[in-house]
């Protein structure tokens, strides 16, 4: 269990260390940025539904004592996202980056995107204790998530008035929320069981609507037809690192 323990800790400070990578934006020019933030996104894509229909949903169905109930869970996260992006605005591309220039944006920003990133680190805590396979599985769609999420958080803190420095390092200190979730979904993890059989269902559930709802639609905006073979090219990679570490389970 201690190396569970380990791993699980280890996955989450790399995804909270991830939240820098927004810094290295700055010197790229803006077309290279947006290039390579359609083939991040589109990695995600493939990452968020692998991981969910791969992994999480196999292993929910495997386990369940109500498989009806569980299809309802899977909804019901869906549901839930869709809620926290309406009201709290978790929207942090598209038509939403114009309104970055207003300060209060970047307060409700690190206060959304840090309720997300406790989500993750209850998700990957949970994701851990089935198994370590699943575990680094979830971690890597977390993360290939996060990057082209994190270089939008960055830009919106700069334009809502924060200095780079200070961005940079209150972007961090959010996504080190995923400390606390991971925190919460050992203790709960380790009282009892149901605590993974009730949450992995909606967390499959957040995958596949940030996949499907949010960032789907971000591909749609490329119209060229060499970017936009390569963003298929970039989902299936993405599938199909979730399919290889099936093999490690």
């Amino acid at each position: 269990m201690t190396t569970i323990y380990i791993y699980a800790f280890i996955s989450v400070i790399a995804v909270s260390i991830i939240s820098f990578v927004g810094a290295f934006s700055l010197s790229l020019k803006e077309e290279i940025v947006k290039k390579y933030i359609n083939l991040f996104i589109s990695l995600a894509v493939g990452a968020l539904l692998g991981d969910a229909f791969i992994h999480l949903i196999p292993e929910i169905f495997e386990n369940s004592f109500s498989t009806p109930l569980m299809s309802l869970l899977i909804i019901a996260g869906i549901i839930l996202f869709f809620i926290v992006e309406k009201f709290l605005h978790w929207h942090h591309h598209g038509e939403d980056k114009e309104e970055t220039h207003i300060h209060p944006v970047g307060k409700l920003l690190l206060f959304t995107d840090g309720f997300h990133n406790f989500i993750d680190g209850i998700i990957i805590g949970v994701s851990f204790l089935i198994s370590i396979p699943v575990g680094i599985a979830t971690t890597l769609a977390v993360i290939l998530h996060e990057i082209p999420q994190e270089i939008g958080d960055f830009a919106v803190l700069i334009h809502s008035g924060y200095e780079k420095k200070k961005a940079l390092w209150l972007n961090f200190l959010s996504a080190l929320t995923s400390v606390l979730g991971l925190i919460v979904a050992i203790i709960f993890g380790s009282m009892a069981e149901t605590f993974t059989v009730w949450v992995l269902p909606i967390a499959a559930g957040g995958f596949i609507y940030i996949a499907v709802a949010d960032l789907i639609p971000e591909l749609h905006k490329t119209k060229e037809a060499k970017y936009s073979v390569l963003q298929i090219l970039s989902v299936l990679l993405g599938v199909l690192i979730m399919v290889s570490l099936v093999l490690l389970e």
